[in-house]
């Protein structure tokens, strides 16, 4: 039988692999390396390091304001006036008068603030129609209440303290029995750690919970 001839519509099929074929084949080690060198870089990088926490810096006093505590009353008196008084007059009368009427007055203030927080959530209860400015309303109430209970927390320490200046024990760390330091205290008049001490607590329990 005579061969078929060739349907020339159809070109022949070649044994040797296409040019688009080589493309699409394995990549080059070269490729490879160069594929995962973001990764095995990602994998390698060493973590962080722990930041410590930068040493307190020193507070200045002024000098020329160190012996006005001597000639002016409690009332008279001010901040920087009572850091600028001498480490050996730490925790003097004068210097616990001060401290008791910042406490005083910090507390007078939280208790006004409680006044008036009794006094919007009664003038707040008339019943509103739009759900909207209801739910505003409410949160705005949640809001109000959250702040006031850490202050009734504040309130529990200021007490603290006046109780503490009474005894005379104001001024001093708890854990340490180290002076807590004026500029401290100026800060946070309810403080009973020195800066140290509260550093170590708070390392503490982020290591070990509460």
């Amino acid at each position: 039988m005579p061969a078929r001839p060739a349907n020339p519509s159809i070109p022949p099929r070649s044994t040797r692999p296409s040019a688009r074929l080589a493309q699409i084949t394995v990549p080059s080690m070269a490729q490879s390396v160069a594929s995962t060198a973001p990764k095995a870089s990602y994998i390698q990088t060493p973590s962080s390091p722990v930041l410590k926490t930068p040493p307190p810096a020193q507070v200045k006093k002024d000098p020329k304001l160190a012996n006005n505590w001597k000639t002016k009353s409690v009332d008279e008196l001010t901040d920087a006036e009572v850091l600028a008084m001498p480490d050996s007059e730490y925790m003097n009368e004068k210097q616990m008068a001060y401290f008791r009427r910042k406490l005083e007055v910090l507390k007078r203030d939280i208790l006004a603030n409680a006044g008036e927080t009794t006094e919007h959530l009664r003038e707040d209860t008339v019943i509103v129609p739009d759900p909207a400015d209801r739910a505003t309303i409410e949160e705005e109430h949640a809001l109000e209440l959250r702040t006031r209970d850490r202050e009734r927390k504040l309130l529990k320490k200021i007490e603290q303290s006046i109780v503490r200046i009474d005894s005379g024990d104001y001024g001093y760390c708890d854990e340490t029995g180290e002076p807590i330091g004026v500029g401290r205290l100026l800060a946070r008049p309810t403080a009973t750690l020195s800066l140290e001490a509260q550093q170590r607590r708070e390392l503490k329990q982020k290591m070990f919970g509460d």
